[in-house]
């Protein structure tokens, strides 16, 4: 989402640490740019103009100046008042201090914004947190909404709360509250109606909720991709029913992602969660820290532990590194590889995690078109066609008839398959080189083409 300012800051820092002093006109002039970049990522103007004063007050000092490396300097400026700006730290969900009233999880916004599907995500995440969560369908006036909760819940083998169309929302919250008391769910999340537009009838029932269950936390959850409106629904809802928090979906599109930098300085609301793609694993929690080093171009090494932590196996992660180290991984293990990586996230974007490659992986076109999904799923497919023995001993398909077999199972050409086992060998080769260190992330490429 923030590509393009993280570029355009990363642009204006790399001047100003070209010079060995700042005059007062450098800092004006880098923050000038700044300024302009931060507009153009839709970030509200006066969150801009209180922002850029800030920082300036701070860059002109005399510890800046004099300091021997001031674009440094500048950069931990910027840095610390972005972490500022998004909140200081992570705050966690309020959860019920009271053993016999679960933590009840209210969640708000407007039709469209991912509510349904956040509720699902939240359930998941919750629940590895060790909590037993229940779902509520609360949304009686769009069917399909509570068919598909239904269906969340049965594949995430969450137990999911329905009256079907004809209850009342504050009934229907009320009913599942009692059952979750009696079946020992310790985690509610009630997911309400939303309208196309704020109307009175919405917040009217909203309130109702609130009355009849008492939750511990109404969390309003917006669209990032609709910018600065976003930041005017939150505004709209909290003037009705008092947020506790914010959970910013799509993230992952192509918006330009001001209004994550606005939404908690103009309501006072923390954000609390983000949805970082459409799977239902796809939530974290919001750390305003690493979000800030994201925009920086820094990196976010923390989120991408964590990620990893909860894919990968420490014992089987350790065989592969050593098979990597000798060169003797076979498709077998790169199908596995492949599989993890992508419970990850998509390639882009866990590459952006990692310090100094974000920039590098945006301006590589090739790169970028050979981690295509599509690419990935033709290589998956020609990997999958192979016999358990050809994919642990590579060296049998040098038999043009075993390439024919798989070509015509994978539905691709010979030329592919050919082309894949030429680059799994220069793969081998290469991961050898890697863990000896200085390898080029360009070579990254040749993994995948």
């Amino acid at each position: 989402m923030f590509e393009n300012l993280s570029d355009r800051l990363t642009d204006v820092f790399n001047r100003l640490g070209s010079k060995g002093r700042l005059t007062e006109s450098d800092v004006d002039a880098g923050l000038r740019e700044v300024r302009l970049a931060l507009l153009e990522a839709d970030v509200n103007f006066k969150v801009v103009k209180d922002f850029v004063a800030r920082v300036r007050e701070q860059a002109i000092g005399e510890e800046v100046t004099k300091s021997l490396t001031p674009g440094q300097q500048v950069i931990k400026i910027v840095h610390d008042e972005l972490v500022h700006l998004l909140g200081d730290a992570n705050v966690p969900i309020n959860e019920s201090k009271n053993r016999e009233q679960p933590t009840i999880v209210m969640l708000v916004g407007l039709q469209g914004a991912g509510k349904t599907t956040m509720a699902a995500k939240l359930a998941l995440y919750m629940r590895k947190k060790g909590k037993t969560p229940l779902l509520v369908a609360a949304d009686i006036y769009r069917p399909a909404a509570i068919k598909q909760l239904e269906t969340l819940g049965k594949q995430l083998n969450i137990p999911v709360y329905s009256e079907g169309t004809e209850v009342a929302p504050p009934d229907i919250a009320e009913h599942a509250l009692r059952q979750a008391r009696i079946n020992g769910n310790n985690f509610v999340i009630v997911d309400t109606a939303g309208r196309l537009q704020i109307d009175e009838r919405l917040m009217t029932e909203l309130q109702q909720v609130v009355e009849r269950i008492g939750p511990t936390e109404i969390m309003l959850v917006v669209d990032a991709m609709i910018g600065q409106e976003s930041v005017k629904v939150a505004e709209a809802f909290h003037a009705k029913v008092p947020l506790t928090g914010l959970i910013m979906t799509k993230i992952d599109g192509d918006a330009r992602g001001g209004a994550a930098l606005s939404m908690r300085e103009v309501t006072g609301v923390p954000i609390k969660f983000l949805g970082t793609g459409e799977k239902t694993d796809a939530i974290e929690p919001f750390h305003p820290d690493r979000l800030a080093q994201r925009i920086l171009g820094m990196g976010d090494v923390m989120t991408l532990i964590e990620r990893a932590e909860q894919v990968y196996d420490k014992d089987e992660a350790k065989k592969m590194q050593k098979k990597m180290r000798k060169g003797t991984f076979d498709f077998e293990d790169f199908l596995g590889a492949m599989n993890s990586m992508r419970k990850l996230g998509p390639i882009q974007q866990i590459l952006g995690m990692i310090p100094g490659l974000g920039k590098q992986m945006r301006q590589m076109k090739e790169l970028d078109e050979a981690l295509d999904d599509r690419e990935m799923k033709r290589i998956e497919a020609i990997i999958q066609s192979m016999t358990i023995k050809e994919r642990r001993n590579p060296d049998l398909l040098k038999d043009p008839s075993r390439k024919r077999r798989i070509s015509v199972g994978s539905g691709t050409r010979i030329e592919d398959v050919n082309a894949l086992v030429k680059q799994f060998r220069e793969m081998q080769r290469m991961m050898k080189r890697f863990s000896k260190g200085g390898q080029n992330p360009r070579d990254l490429m040749r993994m995948f083409k």
